[in-house]
């Protein structure tokens, strides 16, 4: 009867500080201690590991720094060469892919071009690029007639030593 007056009393929510006082009074129950028990060693070993985690790591460095100062003119050198020949691997192995790859779109294209002949392949191409040469030829006119136009209107508005508002230019002569 009491354990269900328990599971009865952690269903309800504790509002009032009577209930409070009533949970703190009836003390912990079998599996918190449980929990409990369990947890402190596991815990305590878990921070004695990284004491000695730390202790080490200390040692080590103290250990280790003067020997990385002392052989600092060998270990730089070192560092720096396999550093680069890491790079140059890993750049050839790009370079190596990309070549694959761009082989493989060539076998590709050729394999599925051999339903149309090569010359009819050619012709299609230059015919493209007549288009585009010719296309770019007449946007090139359009901007420089532009370019001519506006600069003729600007001429215009300065004839006769007047500006469109009707002052007079006024010019220097040596």
């Amino acid at each position: 009867m009491a354990e269900h007056h328990r599971l009865a009393h952690h269903q309800r929510p504790a509002a009032d500080t009577q209930s409070i006082r009533e949970l703190f009074r009836m003390g912990p129950t079998k599996s918190q201690v449980v929990v409990v028990l369990t947890l402190l060693p596991v815990g305590a070993i878990l921070l004695l590991l990284a004491g000695l985690t730390l202790a080490g790591t200390l040692i080590g460095i103290a250990v280790t720094a003067p020997l990385f100062v002392i052989f600092s003119p060998i270990l730089v050198p070192a560092t720096l060469l396999i550093a680069f020949a890491v790079t140059g691997f890993l750049t050839s192995g790009a370079f190596g892919i990309t070549a694959l790859s761009a082989i493989s779109w060539i076998v590709n294209f050729i394999r599925n071009m051999r339903g149309a002949s090569l010359s009819e392949q050619v012709d299609h191409a230059k015919l493209r690029a007549l288009e585009t040469i010719g296309y770019l030829g007449h946007r090139t006119k359009e901007a420089g007639q532009a370019i001519q136009d506006k600069a003729h209107d600007e001429g215009r508005t300065h004839e006769g030593g007047r500006t469109r508002e009707g002052t007079r230019a006024t010019t220097t002569t040596t």
